[in-house]
């Protein structure tokens, strides 16, 4: 009878398999809202790489499906061969539902496989059959442009899915959660409430001594999605320093993932261009500062961010080799007067 009644219990894998910011700010609230709406539900995660480590860290009763670095490798065919044993595998696992919440190809043919194979898939899979996409592999006939568009390879059970593929940005009523809001509630349909993304760790107890004597500051500036970094980050920490502020940089993290947001959670502002940082921050309370660049502040929705502008002529990936004396990047001083002036607004706030 028991064994009966364990056949009944509803067995759920959840997949996304990007960075290990991506499933803090999409697979984590994901994670909580099927928590909330199946209680009974034996939840599992498929992820990659050191998104393992953010799941445990936030939700440590999920078990992890990890797949690593070796077996996701850059050669396509090998990871096609790689993804076909992990089907196998996720076969043999008799889940109840698989939701593919990834957009990436190697997931989406993930799913496909498992949709042919018989299994309750939904979400987003690859709109062609595994027997046609390896005919095509085998007579040499696959189009590099059909694997690497997301637009070209990708279906979905999810019913408003195409909104993704707009720049939803601009004709969309504002989310508030940005991003993450968007792609889980108006694209997927599957979370209705507020998005859960919060991780609470202790703060970093040197950082947090600091801080009983000065604002901490943190200069998360080593990655960049809109093509450039910011290049005066050394002049921006010289300048902040001098003014009395703690500060630090994301490259003086030596603990991973948990060490990062320890490092947050002690700090009382993020300094980041458009990277998953913004994430981080926000799953811990620290207010960010987001250097726009190129980028569109609403997709991040930070609590405070510069005007956005057309790429640097002098620092941008899309400029190298060009001589430029222009350089259209935030300067060290303009920031350091904004970020005086938002805790001048921190300070208005508590007092009022």
């Amino acid at each position: 009878m028991s064994e009966l009644l364990a056949s009944k219990i509803d067995k759920i894998l959840l997949v996304r398999m990007l960075s290990s910011a991506d499933v803090c700010a999409i697979a984590l609230p994901v994670l909580r809202y099927f928590q909330k709406n199946n209680p009974d539900a034996e939840l599992h995660f498929l992820t990659f790489a050191d998104g393992t480590d953010l799941i445990k860290l936030a939700e440590p009763s999920i078990t992890i499906h990890h797949v690593t670095k070796e077996q996701w490798p850059d050669e396509f065919f090998q990871a096609m061969e790689s993804f076909l044993g992990l089907a196998e595998q996720i076969i043999g696992e008799n889940y109840s539902q698989i939701i593919n919440l990834d957009t990436s190809f190697m997931p989406c043919f993930l799913t496909r496989f498992l949709a042919d194979a018989g299994e309750p898939v939904s979400g987003n899979y690859l709109n062609m059959s595994v027997e046609q996409l390896l005919k095509q592999v085998q007579d040499q006939s696959l189009q590099a442009e059909y694997v690497n568009s997301t637009q070209a390879y990708m279906a979905s059970t999810f019913g408003n899915m195409y909104k993704w593929h707009g720049r939803w940005w601009q004709s969309e009523v504002e989310v508030e959660g940005g991003y993450p809001e968007f792609y889980l509630t108006k694209c997927c349909g599957l979370v209705a409430d507020k998005l859960e993304q919060s991780i609470a760790v202790s703060p970093d107890k040197r950082l947090a001594k600091l801080g009983k004597s000065k604002k901490v500051i943190a200069l998360c500036l080593t990655q960049s999605d809109d093509g450039y970094l910011y290049p005066y980050s050394n002049e921006l920490k010289k300048l902040l320093e001098q003014k009395g502020y703690a500060v630090w940089s994301d490259e003086e993290n030596k603990g991973g993932v948990r060490g990062l947001l320890k490092m947050l959670t002690a700090s009382d502002l993020m300094v980041c261009k458009s990277s998953g940082y913004r994430w981080y921050a926000q799953a811990v309370n620290c207010p960010t500062l987001l250097l726009s660049g190129v980028s569109e502040p609403a997709l991040l929705m930070p609590e405070f961010a510069t005007d956005p502008v057309q790429p640097c002529q002098q620092h941008s990936f899309s400029h190298q080799g060009v001589t430029a004396d222009l350089c259209n990047c935030d300067k060290p001083q303009d920031l350091l007067e904004s970020i005086e002036s938002i805790f001048v607004h921190f300070s208005e706030q508590s007092n009022g």
